[in-house]
């Protein structure tokens, strides 16, 4: 079969979640559903984990009662695709009802290690379709941040290389600096 006439059944969120519900995906599983498809996670080293909690802990004391941080859990980006991102800075506000969806975001991180080239060549655009406004790609391969702005066409217009000896503003939370002193 020639590849231009392959079908692809993507997976709604949905879909998904009824999944797990009848066992099909494990309770413990580490995948998220990237437009349409079940993507396995990357198992979490222990210097990723190290990162994911201190970004946490000091972002939750940056921005206070202005946002919320969310760590390793969903965001409803759009019928087919709910990733679960290290980090996210939403909207203050409850999501029992739902996850956050694209307009709730504020910051949004990935720290990468080996899923680096999945993370930008994937998920970056994915998340500039969907209009999030702040992407930061923490490389852990060569402790430095990316920062990525002004979403357009799929693609971020701004992209700027964090200085980690510095403090980092948060642009959707005017007075939230973030400190990124010794973070690595």
């Amino acid at each position: 079969m020639r590849s231009e006439h392959i079908v692809r059944h993507r997976l709604t969120v949905s879909d998904y979640y009824r999944m797990a519900e009848v066992g099909i995906l494990k309770p413990d599983a580490r995948v998220e559903l990237i437009e349409g498809e079940i993507i396995d996670m990357a198992p979490m080293g222990s210097r990723h984990a190290d990162v994911v909690s201190e970004l946490s802990s000091r972002l939750v004391a940056a921005v206070g009662r202005d946002a919320r941080v969310r760590c390793q859990l969903p965001i409803t980006l759009d019928e087919y695709s709910e990733p679960e991102p290290d980090v996210v800075v939403v909207k203050p506000r409850r999501y029992a009802a739902r996850h956050p969806a694209p307009e709730d975001v504020l910051l949004l991180i990935e720290v990468s290690d080996s899923s680096l080239a999945f993370d930008r060549s994937v998920k970056l655009p994915l998340y500039a379709r969907h209009g999030i406004p702040d992407v930061w790609i923490v490389d852990l391969s060569t402790n430095q941040i990316y920062a990525h702005r002004d979403p357009r066409d799929g693609r971020y217009d701004t992209a700027t290389l964090l200085e980690i000896s510095l403090s980092a503003a948060i642009p959707m939370l005017p007075g939230s600096i973030l400190d990124l002193t010794g973070l690595f």
